[in-house]
């Protein structure tokens, strides 16, 4: 068991209230996508205790991110958002966008919501809506985006990137700015669920990932907006190359063990995933709770730590044996483990379990090569 003061802090949980969606995306991480509720999801009482579990045993409390399927579709929602509010659990809301509407905007806002994020995978409806497989699904997120600014919601601006919208990269840049978006997170895809049914058709090759982060960093050097690539850790060795005339922060030159990259201080409201400054996230800062309690490193990586009906999130948290393992750099395999940026890397340990069945392989979708070679012995 690692000791208390060794486990690092928890910062976002990502949590599926419901699978319910009114989309059908290509890209889904879920394979069984329905319009209905489910009766594994989450009950009222269990879904408040599990709140109530967050309040009591973190301090400080970590962000909790309303998300589905689509969050709106559960009945129970605002009575759970209000509830976390209370109870000083900070809370904030992935949707579609689709649904709404400037009432429900205003309710939103009136919740104690700090943050939306809407998805808009393209930069014109026809690009969006074919992916999203519901035409006028992007004029609907875009009207929910303008219903929530104008009621002053710090607003996020969410694009899953694949070969069905790479030509549209700086176009959606552009619509980020023009929508008002305070952060726009860029979405490398994970294969994972409906994804592994269009990887070979719409999955970027290394080479298309590496010339769109360059792009992406490109961007944010006008420093205009906040924007962070999700799912595609080797940026952080990008930025890291870009800078090399200062020392790289977590950069393992060889002889001891390197400390983590500093993080900046916890700041309330402020806090972001921009402000989280390494690659691979999963289990080291935030972590994935399903509909059905089930705590996982992140939501692309589909291995149980437990659930939180039996166990407390945080006993989970700090003590789960794959926790630790996505932890310690020590335990990467192939060329991760032998990177000189792994510290502030790590690689997508998603796509190496999609790739290898190990998720602590390497990083499929990479094509930086270390300096030190893999031994072959």
């Amino acid at each position: 068991m690692v000791e208390p003061s060794q486990v690092p802090e928890l910062r976002f949980i990502f949590w599926e209230v419901t699978v319910a969606c009114n989309l059908e995306c290509i890209h889904c991480r879920r394979l069984e996508v329905s319009k209905f509720l489910s009766q594994s999801d989450l009950s009222t009482t269990e879904a408040i205790q599990f709140i109530e579990s967050l309040a009591r045993d973190f301090n400080p409390k970590p962000v909790l991110v309303f998300s589905g399927g689509e969050p709106l579709a559960r009945p129970d929602l605002f009575d759970l958002i209000r509830f976390a509010h209370w109870n000083e659990v900070p809370v904030a809301l992935a949707t579609n966008g689709t649904l709404v509407s400037q009432y429900l905007a205003k309710e939103i806002v009136h919740s104690g919501i700090r943050r939306v994020s809407i998805s808009l995978d393209g930069a014109t409806p026809q690009t969006h809506d074919r992916f999203r497989n519901m035409n006028g699904s992007f004029e609907k997120a875009v009207s929910g985006f303008r219903h929530l600014k104008s009621f002053g919601m710090s607003m996020q601006m969410n694009a899953t990137l694949t070969r069905h919208n790479i030509h549209e990269l700086e176009a959606i840049y552009k619509l980020s700015l023009d929508l008002g978006a305070e952060s726009l997170h860029y979405f490398l895809l994970v294969p994972v669920g409906c994804g592994l049914e269009i990887k070979e058709e719409y999955q970027l090759t290394p080479e298309e990932y590496e010339k769109a982060l360059l792009n992406i960093h490109g961007f944010a050097s006008e420093k205009k907006i906040h924007i962070r690539p999700i799912c595609a850790p080797h940026y952080f060795r990008i930025l890291a190359q870009k800078r090399n005339s200062s020392p790289l922060v977590g950069e393992d030159k060889g002889g001891g063990k390197s400390p983590h990259p500093n993080l900046p201080p916890r700041r309330g409201e402020g806090i972001s995933l921009n402000q989280l400054t390494k690659g691979c996230l999963a289990g080291t800062r935030i972590c994935f709770v399903s509909h059905k309690g089930e705590v996982f490193p992140c939501g692309y990586l589909p291995i149980s730590s437990g659930k939180v009906q039996n166990q407390g999130l945080k006993e989970i948290w700090e003590t789960s044996p794959i926790f630790y393992q996505l932890r310690d750099p020590g335990f990467l395999g192939g060329k991760c483990g032998v990177c000189e940026f792994k510290r502030i890397c790590s690689g997508c340990r998603a796509r190496a379990y999609e790739e290898e069945g190990n998720f602590l392989a390497e990083e499929p979708n990479c094509l930086y090569e270390p300096r030190k070679k893999v031994s072959t012995n």
